[in-house]
């Protein structure tokens, strides 16, 4: 290697010299090494380790080389992006390959964004492993500097004392210079290869793209003759040997995304994978405490104890966002699976006649996308698809003249075939016309659509009723009443289910009309765009994110008590813990909420604040009773004078605190009554908390009788039934007054203890039965 020739051949000549300096016949007196010292004298431990620090870069050689263990798999890496780039280049100047259509064009330009940022990650990494090695060479040729190794090579006795170790420093010089060699040449070898890589990336790139616009463009216009015209006589005998060539290129390009895309796929598993666990766990639940009769009045009928089928419905119907361009084969393949899913599904739903559309148009999908792998010739595929799609209108027509009052309930079923009819039509009039990409853009928009609205109206109630299930096993675990009221909290979670479907059902079904791109491109144009108001400037990009991120925050601590069980009626209030927990989550979720969508929205901070310090004025004159309520709602949160649960009395208002908000606080009576306090005045007035600490009441019952009586005996019977009552605290002890009012009669007065102070009344009411009880039994009479 060229930087240790200079380095070898300095000390060779040396050696030569000293060598023929020894053969002569002139006396010669030993050199003195101290000349060329700083010191008086040197040592031999001085030269040793010199020849220390000389052994120390030819040591670190292998380990610096073997520390690069990721070339090997650079290397086989950028071999098989070569093989790829090539499949890619191949296909692309093909334009008129019938199997390169707008998916396709759109996974190469996927694909080739994920192969340039391999590349630089691999010219990142080589470039790193060139710097070490580079680090080690300028070590190496340090070692000319070294003074004392020169020494050693000079000097007759210095080289036969040091003989074994200059005989090892050759040995680890030599495997050094071939191992730093070998990897320089492998680096500089696999950083052209990745730059060659960059230049071809990025011209097929532009190559990728200008398809795409010009498939757009042509594919209003008349690609192949009319469906009805004579075809030519001549016909080209390699046509199928070229598409099966194309069919088994595009297979290796997507086993190439696969192999390259596949994290969020794993994602995609894991999510089912959880939804599965989330249902069988809480049935498992309910199931254990024998309580699988509370789930009877919910009639759940697409989730079960083993939800396999909902799961992979759950899975599927998610599976187009996690790869908006892959291929077509892909797509295909995640469209049967639902299918496949949904038929096993309907099986035992369905009717009969309707589970027999539904087979109907599983089998016509399936007709069309094998139709596409035989091979077969395109005038043949067009008349083939011909003959699907119009039965396909005709399936469509007939299952909205026969059950469209039927099942009018349904409209999004309604609306997918509607939009089944109407595509399969169009995909007819584009044949007839020659427009075969609009063809098989419409014919596949067509089924991916029903297919999609069928899996996600699954998806919709499958989400929905493991909710429900999650709400009642929370509660069956907490030994809560297993009746609460569903109806408005099922609306809500389906509407909040359905929104996100209908945006799941969107993106895909403007991904399979490939229009999804291109609205993307100028809707995010259109909101990205700033806009000024005075000196504030803003995008509705960032005012969306703002907004759309305080929704969801205000919906999940809206929404978490119910998955906790706590559904707001009076079975959770004993559980004041959880309540308290479940407040200071909802504060800081909607503290939380504000706070990140202030961050992701990219709204000015300082702009804001000059916004709050102008109404601060405002807030100072007109909104002090909405600030000083807010203020005490938060103290009553941290501060916790009183609790969600306890029996309180404010002003004039008793009841239990039912919930306590930022604004304010609802208390509810014994009667039934809701009543609303704002947060200022429950700090304003006392507070009497009768279960701050404890649930303890004291109740008094009284009693005017008749004389004569004996009041002793009288005392120990009414005691002795006053210790019985079930509700009665360790060490509290009924007390007893009896007192004359005069000759003729005597008031008497109990007291005694409750350890649950929501059923003093009823405790009182049983107690004073029993006083009358022994009353009547003696014969005193209760005037």
């Amino acid at each position: 290697m060229r930087l240790f020739v200079p380095f070898l051949t300095c000390l060779l000549l040396l050696a030569c010299s000293a060598i023929a300096q020894d053969t002569a016949i002139m006396p010669r007196r030993s050199f003195d090494s101290s000349l060329f010292s700083e010191n008086a004298t040197l040592t031999k431990s001085d030269y040793l380790a010199s020849l220390e620090r000389a052994f120390e870069p030819f040591n670190k050689a292998p380990l610096v080389t073997a520390s690069f263990n990721r070339t090997g798999l650079i290397s086989s890496s950028l071999n098989e992006d070569d093989s790829t780039l090539a499949i890619i280049r191949e296909r692309l100047e093909k334009t008129n390959d019938r199997t390169l259509n707008l998916r396709n064009l759109q996974m190469f330009v996927v694909l080739l964004e994920h192969l340039g940022d391999n590349t630089k990650r691999y010219y990142k990494e080589l470039d790193n492993y060139d710097k070490k090695l580079n680090a080690l060479k300028a070590e190496i040729r340090g070692l000319r500097k070294d003074t004392l190794v020169r020494n050693i090579f000079r000097d007759t006795v210095l080289r036969n004392t040091f003989k074994p170790q200059l005989k090892q420093l050759r040995g680890k010089f030599r495997i050094a210079d071939s191992t730093i060699k070998a990897t320089t040449i492998l680096i500089v070898h696999l950083k052209a290869q990745a730059s060659a890589h960059s230049i071809n990336i990025e011209e097929l790139q532009y190559q990728a793209d200008t398809l795409l616009k010009a498939v757009g463009t042509r594919a209003f216009t008349k690609e192949r003759k009319y469906l009805w015209e004579p075809l030519s006589a001549r016909r080209n005998p390699s046509i199928g040997n070229s598409f099966r060539k194309s069919v088994e290129s595009e297979r290796k390009i997507a086993r190439y995304y696969f192999s390259n895309t596949r994290g969020l796929r794993y994602l995609l598993i894991f999510i089912g994978f959880l939804f599965f666990i989330w249902i069988a766990f809480n049935f498992r639940s309910v199931k254990v405490r024998n309580k699988i009769g509370a789930l009877d009045s919910f009639k759940f009928n697409y989730i079960r104890a083993f939800p396999l089928t909902a799961s992979f419905v759950f899975m599927l119907s998610l599976a187009p966002l996690f790869d908006l361009n892959a291929p077509a084969i892909y797509i295909e393949a995640i469209s049967f699976m639902l299918m496949f899913s949904l038929t096993f599904f309907f099986w035992s739903r369905l009717e009969r006649k309707v589970f027999l559309l539904w087979a109907i148009f599983v089998l016509l999908f399936l007709l069309l996308s094998f139709s596409r792998l035989l091979g077969l010739p395109f005038y043949l595929q067009r008349y083939w698809s011909f003959i699907i799609n119009a039965a396909a209108f005709v399936l469509g027509v007939v299952t909205i003249l026969r059950y469209r009052t039927k099942y009018n309930h349904l409209r999004s079923i309604g609306f997918a075939v509607l939009l089944y009819v109407v595509f399969n039509f169009l995909a007819i009039l584009c044949n007839l016309g020659g427009r075969v990409t609009l063809m098989q853009i419409f014919g596949a928009t067509a089924i991916y659509a029903l297919a999609q609205t069928a899996g996600l109206t699954v998806f919709i109630n499958s989400v929905t009723e493991a909710s429900l299930l999650q709400i009642q096993a929370s509660r069956i675990r907490k030994k809560y009443p297993d009746y609460f009221e569903a109806a408005d909290i099922r609306k809500g979670i389906k509407r909040f289910v359905t929104s996100l479907a209908v945006v799941i059902w969107l993106v895909v079904f403007t991904t399979n009309l490939n229009i999804y791109n291109t609205l993307t491109d100028h809707l995010i144009e259109f909101l990205i765009t700033p806009r000024n108001i005075g000196s504030f400037s803003f995008t509705l990009s960032g005012l969306i994110l703002f907004l759309g991120i305080i929704w969801t925050a205000n919906f999940l601590q809206k929404y978490i008590a119910y998955f906790l069980g706590d559904t707001g009626d009076d079975a959770a209030f004993d559980n004041k813990g959880q309540r308290s927990r479940l407040l200071i989550t909802r504060l800081v979720l909607l503290t939380g909420g504000f706070l990140i969508a202030v961050a992701a929205s990219g709204l000015a901070i300082d702009k804001i604040t000059v916004i709050l310090g102008a109404l601060s004025v405002g807030i100072g004159l007109g909104l002090q009773g909405i600030v000083n309520n807010f203020v005490s709602g938060i103290i009553l949160i941290f501060d916790r004078p009183l609790r969600i649960g306890d029996v309180v009395e404010i002003g004039d208002k008793k009841g239990r605190v039912k919930e306590i908000g930022i604004r304010s606080s609802t208390l509810l009576t014994p009667d039934g009554a809701e009543v609303i306090i704002p947060n200022g005045d429950v700090l304003s007035h006392n507070i009497v908390n009768w279960t701050l600490s404890n649930n303890n009441i004291r109740i008094s019952i009284d009693f005017t009788i008749a004389k004569p009586f004996n009041a002793e005996e009288l005392k120990e019977e009414i005691r002795a039934a006053l210790t019985q009552i079930d509700h009665k605290p360790p060490g509290k002890e009924p007390e007893l007054f009896i007192s004359s009012i005069n000759t003729t009669t005597s008031h008497i007065r109990a007291y005694f203890w409750c350890n649950d102070v929501t059923k003093s009344e009823l405790i009182r009411s049983e107690m004073s039965d029993s006083v009358q009880d022994i009353l009547e039994k003696k014969g005193i009479q209760i005037v």
